[in-house]
């Protein structure tokens, strides 16, 4: 090669990218990292980044950072599907009823995180162009959140097993909850140079209980007649439940599986008293149902499934309810399993933008499982020993009064065990303005996972609480990464100065802290509360 041609050939090497790069060389950059994060860590590396350049025509330079995440999405929903099908092949393979019942939860719970993840492709053509989008961030991230705990909860179904049926599927799961949290890292980075709009006019404002507010425009008049309403008493109802044969339904599982699918308005099912021995489940497709009982302990939903009877926990469930828009109301749900069969859950909940008003949940071990998504709770009782509030939903507890019962010898009662598994999670606990009432030593809450976030506000704490206030899960785990917090708790339970000096515990001085955690800002409660009916605070108690 003569010199002048090594020279242009060089020159061609060298000049042309950095020329190509000129051309926009920060979105270039930040597209080309765009990418490597969708694709971050995964065994189908090459497969993950030639489907975002095909899907996003990224030689004919039209990519968008969103179209990148669009991209991303749709390339982890079609890896889901590959799991569900791949999950499903295994059901000749199970020998016994936890191993079966476990293929079915993750071929369900797959199903909600493609569920999820096609909710958030949609919300992210309106973030993109829409200039008031606080409300679709906050529901982008509680889809995305969710999606990514799905695959952990399937995994645990197994425990107990021998564990061949469950390392088979691991790397499809695995698979998939990478792609998710990738998916996840890029949304708060892409957050860093989206259109940040503050809201306009925000139709509620102020604090105290929603009877206080302006009633929002969007509520239909059948909504606003919910808040007032009483079921004897002239409210309209869809369905009746009587045990004695004086409604349509003797069972609730009969009403529910009547009930409209995928219904845009409200379907109010009244279950009159009486105590129903079953084992209820609202499956996705049941939106907006709402369920109206005659008081707690009057009409009463009761089961005794549990984790030694060879269910999973996720399983064992009284009451289970993934549809979107769910209230309850005036009811009991009861698992009567008792502590020495270890999980028992008395209610489940998958549901988005759920409420429960005025209901008790029962149990010992597990009572609760706050399983996923925004959920708020308002003056119910709940009673258990061992992390009787637990999951990854994304929960605030208001008013609510909070039972610890007799647990076996050397057990120790634990409040909340809640499963925030990644830092770009928005989930967490809130008990606000409420009662904890330990008749025995009580500890508020133990790391389940890696981010447990947990906060006690303005509760009233009585004097079982231990003084250490917080519990280890297993050594230093989660030390450093979970956030607790107090704030402005009272009682004889309350003084922080024998609690823990983990680095991710904080006793919260600083009122703005801690007004994240309350209804209006931790889970958007003022764009969706309004339409349940049910009371809340949107703010700190003044």
């Amino acid at each position: 090669m003569a010199l002048a041609d090594f020279f242009f050939f060089l020159f061609f090497l060298l000049y042309l990218p950095f020329h190509h790069a000129l051309l926009n060389p920060e979105e270039t950059s930040f597209q080309s990292s765009l990418i490597r994060q969708a694709c971050f860590n995964t065994t189908k590396h090459k497969d993950c980044t030639s489907y975002i350049h095909t899907e996003c025509h990224i030689d004919d330079r039209r990519a968008t950072p969103v179209s990148i995440m669009h991209a991303a999405v749709k390339g982890t929903i079609n890896e889901a599907i590959r799991a569900i099908e791949s999950v499903s092949s295994l059901v000749s393979l199970s020998i016994n009823l936890r191993e079966k019942t476990a293929i079915d939860d993750c071929v369900e719970l797959l199903d909600y995180s493609v569920s999820e993840l096609g909710w958030s492709l949609e919300e992210m053509s309106f973030i993109e162009t829409e200039e008031n989008n606080i409300h679709r961030e906050g529901n982008l991230r509680a889809w995305l959140s969710a999606a990514l705990s799905n695959q952990d909860t399937c995994l645990e179904g197994f425990h107990g097993t021998d564990g061949r049926l469950k390392n088979y599927i691991r790397g499809s799961l695995d698979e998939v909850t990478q792609l998710i949290s990738n998916v996840l890292e890029m949304y708060r980075r892409l957050r860093s140079i989206m259109p940040h709009f503050p809201v306009r006019n925000e139709t509620i404002g102020g604090g105290g209980d929603h009877n206080n507010y302006e009633i929002p425009p969007w509520i239909t008049s059948e909504e606003e007649e919910l808040m007032h309403g009483d079921p004897k008493g002239g409210m309209r109802v869809d369905a009746v439940v009587a045990g004695d044969g004086s409604g349509r339904y003797r069972t609730i599982m009969a009403a529910v599986n009547e009930a409209p699918s995928h219904s845009s308005r409200r379907y109010i099912i009244y279950v009159k008293k009486g105590i129903y021995r079953e084992n209820v489940e609202l499956k996705k497709k049941k939106s907006n149902i709402m369920l109206v009982g005659d008081g707690i302990g009057a009409t009463v939903i009761t089961g005794s499934r549990n984790f030694m009877q060879g269910w999973t926990t996720f399983r064992t469930a009284t009451f289970a309810v993934s549809g979107q828009g769910f209230i309850a109301r005036d009811i009991t749900f009861r698992n009567t399993a008792g502590p020495a069969n270890h999980q028992a859950v008395a209610l489940r909940v998958d549901s988005d933008r759920s409420a429960f008003y005025r209901c008790s949940i029962e149990g010992y071990q597990d009572t609760l499982y706050a399983h996923s998504l925004r959920q708020f709770y308002r003056e119910c009782n709940i009673y258990g020993t061992i992390d009787f509030i637990f999951g990854n939903g994304h929960a605030v507890l208001q008013n609510c009064k909070i039972f610890s019962r007799r647990p076996l010898p050397f057990q120790k009662v634990t409040i909340t065990a809640q499963g925030r598994k990644d830092p770009n999670q928005n989930t967490g606990f809130s008990i606000h303005n409420s009662y904890v009432y330990a008749t025995y030593p009580t500890y508020l809450g133990r790391p389940w996972k890696a981010y447990s976030r947990t906060v006690f506000m303005q509760t009233y704490l009585s004097a079982q609480v231990q003084p250490q206030g917080w519990l280890e899960w297993f050594g230093d785990f989660g030390l450093r990464t979970l956030f607790y917090g107090e704030y402005m708790n009272y009682g004889p339970g309350s003084s922080v100065a024998g609690r823990v000096r983990w680095p991710g515990y904080h006793v919260i001085k600083d009122e703005a802290v801690a007004s994240y955690f309350t209804v209006r800002r931790f889970i958007d409660g003022t764009s969706w509360l309004p339409s349940t009916g049910v009371a809340f605070t949107a703010d700190l108690i003044k």
